[in-house]
């Protein structure tokens, strides 16, 4: 039999599951952000709950914003300390630049792979034994383009 219960999910009192559903993440993730000192140490219940409030949820929705956009948890940790301790607009700058630059270098790199595996696929028949096979050649090192 499965028991459910009267639960408050005021803006004080979200449980770990509702704020999961609220945020569009597990609970393991809404766990692993609190480790990670991500979110802030939820208060508990007598029973020992954890219990949310409801701005725990905006919290997990920048994360996710923030990742998306290609941020590591560091940097997503270094954004939050910003805006919550009142940092320099110059410093998220400079961090969203350097974010840029890796961006731009992986698109650079994805681009360069992309030209040789074209190059390689073409000349590859596709038919026959692998011997001889540009591409596993190329991987192999016998070709330096890869």
């Amino acid at each position: 039999m499965v028991y459910s219960y009267p639960m408050d999910t005021s803006p004080a009192n979200i449980t770990i599951g509702r704020l999961a559903k609220m945020a569009d993440v597990r609970i393991d993730t809404v766990r692993f952000y609190e480790q990670r000192g991500l979110l802030p140490k939820p208060a508990r219940t007598a029973a020992g709950y954890r219990i949310y409030t409801g701005s725990t949820a905006d919290r997990i929705r920048f994360i996710r914003r923030a990742k998306l956009l290609g941020f590591t948890l560091d940097e997503i940790e270094t954004l939050l300390k910003l805006h919550d301790e009142g940092g320099e607009k110059s410093t998220v700058r400079e961090l969203t630049r350097h974010k840029l630059v890796e961006i731009e270098t992986k698109i650079n790199d994805l681009s360069r792979m992309r030209t040789v595996l074209r190059e390689l696929s073409g000349q590859c028949s596709g038919s026959g034994s692998v011997a001889g096979c540009p591409i596993i050649d190329a991987i192999a090192g016998a070709d330096d383009r890869a």
